[in-house]
């Protein structure tokens, strides 16, 4: 016997809010240990002191009572657009990004930590607090200082209860870079000063394998995780990778792959652990929707920041990187394959230091950009006919922009795939659950047409607090609702774009949401007050077009 793969008992358990606690947990471990479904993820729940037929006897009446409610009740207006009926239109999605765990919140566990393997970490994480913590913690901040604090276990369990309850229709999950805390390498080294490349390699892993695990529970074992780097993610510091033949990517890709669809073919998943092993980008078949192909890929090697683990500047992987994306878009084109982008550093101008500095720029300077150079971004908007949506990270803010083919009047368009210059490829720059920088941590979730590829619309999950004690979660925004757009597609954005660029003193509605929206439980101030120059950074990414945008304005 099979339940609608589980998920219409999850949608009638979180409807009657009251219950749900009780009904949902133990339905599903009746289901899972009865094999009525096979979509429960083992281990997701704690079993229940009672036989599975007591827990189905309690159960059958507060289900017939759930229904009776429900039969006089619309479900609500989804977070994220995520309608559930029996033949959805749209699927679901979870986008994350800059979680930057860090375990490290109580120094005097760390080399109980270090000890264990990863899944015991759940049962160190949760015993008392040392006696020391808060003086350990202040002297391991004078000797690793970081500028805020990134997310121990309190909030990353929080940020789990949340996503468990909000993303119950998610089919996949994306994360787009940055699981590990910063100075993570510096913290290891002062608690643990006798640890050897090994041991702290080892601990680098079982972080990434905690964060991914502990995340796969929550959502269902059976739902893909789809995983980018960050700059922060490692085996030896920030900003500092070894390309080919690495230890740390060898390693790591073997959790990536385990995180993808379960259905993946065997040649699929061995060109997975290859190509992530030689320099952590792949390219898989996008769960949920037919014919679309997500490629990931490490733009780390692609900063201008970027440096070998012996801290020697080297152009020759992102070079290869760049290649290789272009090989895959060229066979995703000859499949007929729509195809999603994700990596973790924006391609395009980073507007919060490049605005600190416009006079400059304005005067002929160089704008301040995210890559070293403009080949990633041009790559993407060259094949905006075939890239539906690109995900990215970094800035830990929630951002929209959109890449297009940037053609100086007068000239042709080199190169092209198509007879006319693409509209552009709209980017979706998601929001930290890190707290560092003094936001509120947040996630996405996402609605999706399966028979386009695009992404349709999207809300933004927001804490209550930045610490996970004590935190509720709940929607700040629906992007259809705040920007009164029918779809995140390069159209949509396009025009959403053009309404900021005519809006100079952000009085629009749209222009008053986005202030809001940006930096999540803030006003942002530092855009509402460079407005007309933020908006030149969402659709112009080479640091000549934004500098000929941004001073303009000026005039």
């Amino acid at each position: 016997m099979e339940v609608g793969g589980g998920k219409v008992f999850r949608i009638l358990f979180l409807a009657v809010n009251n219950m749900e606690s009780y009904i949902y947990k133990t339905v599903r471990v009746y289901l899972s240990e009865t094999k009525i479904v096979n979509e429960i993820p083992p281990g997701g729940v704690p079993p229940l002191a009672v036989g599975a037929t007591a827990r189905l006897v309690t159960v059958l009446p507060l289900l017939a009572l759930a229904a009776v409610i429900l039969s006089g009740l619309s479900l609500p207006a989804q977070t994220a657009g995520m309608r559930s009926s029996g033949a959805p239109s749209a699927i679901h999605a979870l986008f994350l990004s800059d979680i930057h765990f860090d375990p490290y919140g109580d120094p005097a566990k760390v080399a109980r930590l270090n000890a264990a393997p990863a899944v015991q970490w759940d049962a160190i994480f949760a015993a008392p607090s040392s006696a020391t913590r808060a003086d350990d913690a202040a002297a391991l901040q004078k000797v690793c200082p970081v500028r805020g604090v990134d997310t121990p276990d309190v909030l990353w369990q929080s940020s789990l209860e949340a996503i468990y309850r909000h993303a119950y229709a998610a089919q996949f999950v994306t994360v787009s870079g940055d699981l590990l805390a910063h100075s993570f390498d510096c913290k290891y080294k002062a608690l643990l000063p006798n640890a050897t490349h090994a041991d702290y390699l080892a601990f680098v892993e079982k972080t990434i394998q905690y964060v991914v695990v502990t995340l796969h529970t929550k959502v269902s074992s059976s739902i893909p995780i789809y995983i980018a780097l960050g700059n922060n993610d490692s085996g030896c510091t920030d900003y500092q990778l070894d390309p080919g033949h690495d230890e740390f990517l060898a390693l790591t890709a073997k959790i990536v792959a385990e995180a993808l669809p379960g259905d993946l073919s065997q040649a699929e998943r061995e060109s997975v652990l290859r190509d992530f092993s030689a320099g952590g980008y792949y390219s898989v078949p996008l769960a949920g929707v037919p014919h679309a192909r997500l490629i990931v890929l490490d733009d780390l090697f692609l900063s201008s920041k970027y440096a070998t683990c012996a801290g020697r500047p080297d152009p020759a992987p992102g070079a290869a990187q760049l290649a290789w994306l272009e090989a895959e878009l060229a066979l995703a084109r000859e499949h007929k394959e729509r195809v999603w982008v994700m990596g973790h550093i924006p391609p395009g101008v980073d507007p919060y230091s490049t605005i600190r500095n416009l006079p400059r720029v304005c005067l002929g300077g160089q704008s301040t950009m995210f890559l070293g150079s403009e080949a990633l971004p041009e790559i993407l908007a060259h094949n905006s006919d075939i890239i539906r949506l690109a995900i990215f990270g970094h800035t830990h803010s929630d951002e929209i922009r959109l890449l297009t083919v940037e053609v100086p009047p007068g000239s042709a368009p080199a190169e092209m795939p198509t007879t006319s210059i693409p509209a552009g490829v709209p980017v979706k720059v998601v929001a930290s659950i890190t707290p560092v920088n003094g936001n509120r941590p947040t996630f996405t979730l996402a609605s999706i047409d399966p028979a386009t590829a695009n992404l349709v619309d999207y809300t933004v999950i927001m804490a209550s607090n930045l610490t996970g004690v004590d935190t509720t979660w709940s929607p700040e925004y629906t992007y259809s609702a705040a920007y009164h757009q029918p779809a995140f597609d390069s159209a949509s954005v396009s025009s959403l774009i053009a309404g900021f660029h005519a809006d100079p003193s952000a009085k629009t509605p749209e222009s008053q949401a986005y202030l809001r929206n940006y930096y999540p439980g803030d006003v942002s101030a530092m855009i509402q007050f460079a407005w007309p120059q933020y908006a030149c950074s969402m659709d112009h990414d080479s640091g000549a077009s934004f500098a000929a945008c941004a001073c303009s304005a000026l005039k």
